[in-house]
Parts: C-alpha cells; sequence; structure tokens
C-alpha cells in the first residue's frame, strides 16, 4: 500500500496552469524520483505536496487520511520532512539550534536523535557553529538532518545535490537508500543530476510542461532511455 497517494492535482499561478492533473504514489522503503527540465513544475509540486502552495483540484492522501487541506504544520505533524530547494538552513543559529528546529512541535527538552550523528558525522564537529559559516555539503547535510530530527515517515528532498561536491554527493545518495532500505519510511526525490537519480530510483516520474509523460519501476531507467526525456 502506498503511503503517498496523489491524484489528479492541478495547480495555478495567476492565469497559469502550472501543474495538470498530476498523479503519483510513493510506497514505504521505497525511493520516488521525480525528473524533469528546469521549469515544469517539480518544486510547485512539493511545495503543494507540503501546503504551502494551495492545490486548485485533485487530492493528496498520506497513510490513508486526506490532507489536501491541511496546513504545512499539521502535515510535518503527521509525518512529513522537507528539505527544501538551496537548503534554507538558518544562517545565524549553530548546527545545534538548526537541528532543534526540526523538532519545533515535538515536546520542550526532546533531545536531538544521536542517529543523525551517525548519518552525518561531520555535525557532531561542527555542533557550535553557526549555519552560514559551513560550506555547501555541510549545509545540505544538516538540512537533511533537521528534516530528519522529528523522525518522519515521509522524506520529501529537492534536488539535494544541488551546488554540492562530488564526494559528498555520494555520502548523501548513501544515507537516502539507507534510510529507504529500512522499510519505515518512504521518500520523494526531486533531482536534476539523472545518474544519482536512476541510481536510487525504485520508482520514476517524469514531468514535463506541469504533467506527468512518464513512469515505472527505476529499473526500466536505462532500458526505456529514460534520460533522453530530461536531458537539455
Amino acid at each position: 500500500m502506498s503511503l503517498l497517494e496523489v491524484k489528479n492535482v492541478n495547480q495555478y499561478y495567476g492565469g497559469s496552469h502550472i501543474l495538470r492533473n498530476v498523479s503519483l504514489t510513493a510506497e514505504v522503503g521505497k525511493v520516488t524520483v521525480v525528473l524533469g527540465r528546469n521549469g515544469v513544475g517539480k518544486t510547485t509540486l512539493l511545495r503543494s505536496l507540503m501546503g504551502l502552495v494551495p492545490i486548485k483540484s485533485g487530492s493528496i492522501v498520506l497513510d490513508g487520511k486526506a490532507i489536501d487541506k491541511a496546513t504545512p504544520y499539521e502535515r510535518a505533524r503527521l509525518g512529513m520532512g522537507f528539505v527544501p530547494q538551496g537548503r534554507e538552513i538558518f544562517a545565524r543559529l549553530t548546527v545545534q539550534e538548526n537541528l532543534h528546529m526540526g523538532l519545533a512541535y515535538k515536546k520542550g527538552g526532546t533531545p536531538v536523535p544521536a542517529e543523525l550523528f551517525e548519518l552525518f558525522p561531520v555535525l557532531k564537529q561542527m555542533l557550535g557553529r553557526r549555519g552560514g559559516d559551513l560550506s555547501g555539503g555541510q549545509q545540505q547535510q544538516l538540512a537533511i538532518a533537521r528534516a530528519l530530527a522529528a523522525g518522519p515517515k515521509l522524506l520529501i528532498l529537492d534536488e539535494p545535490t544541488e551546488g554540492i561536491q562530488p564526494n559528498i554527493i555520494k555520502d548523501i545518495g548513501k544515507v537516502i537508500r539507507m534510510l529507504a532500505d529500512r522499510g519505515n519510511m518512504a521518500i520523494v526525490l526531486v533531482e536534476q543530476y539523472y545518474d544519482f537519480a536512476e541510481a536510487l530510483a525504485d520508482r520514476y516520474v517524469v514531468m514535463e510542461r506541469g504533467e506527468v509523460i512518464a513512469s515505472g519501476p527505476g529499473s526500466e531507467m536505462a532500458e526505456k532511455n529514460i534520460r533522453r526525456l530530461v536531458a537539455i
């Protein structure tokens, strides 16, 4: 059974029809990769999933519950974690304080899970350093750790490899695969770096002009030459 079910979602900005009857699913233990060229609506889709922009029509169901009218904080409480494009960490807060922001709706005094430092050891060494003083790759690891702090059942990532050095891209890929393989979380990944996406995809969805034009098992991406659909 799918943890997330998105059916026929439409979204507009002014008079522009941005998302056109978009449907997709995300299963626990699986990585669902959303691909497409720039400007096709991928980030808008993720913002719609999180309630940051309202959908015009369609439905979003999380774990059997309709959430298309829920606020972003209600969706977070229901188990959705979001890593936005550009990371959006708090530059003036320390690494420790950024991680505590991921626990904002938990009871006061809830500790940062020690597991986050196993996933991203560099963060433990930099707890007192301000977020704005970290490298791009370190900031991305912090953004993912912040989203994981509350223990989400759905993790949504928007282009986590953007502007990141290759060795950290490799580390982030290992963490995403590990999280999925544990079997207690579904992952939706929007990604421009095709090789990274193909390596992680259990399922893929390709968007063009706000529509889904192809989808299927990740194992078929090479055979169906999905790369040509997203090549710039």
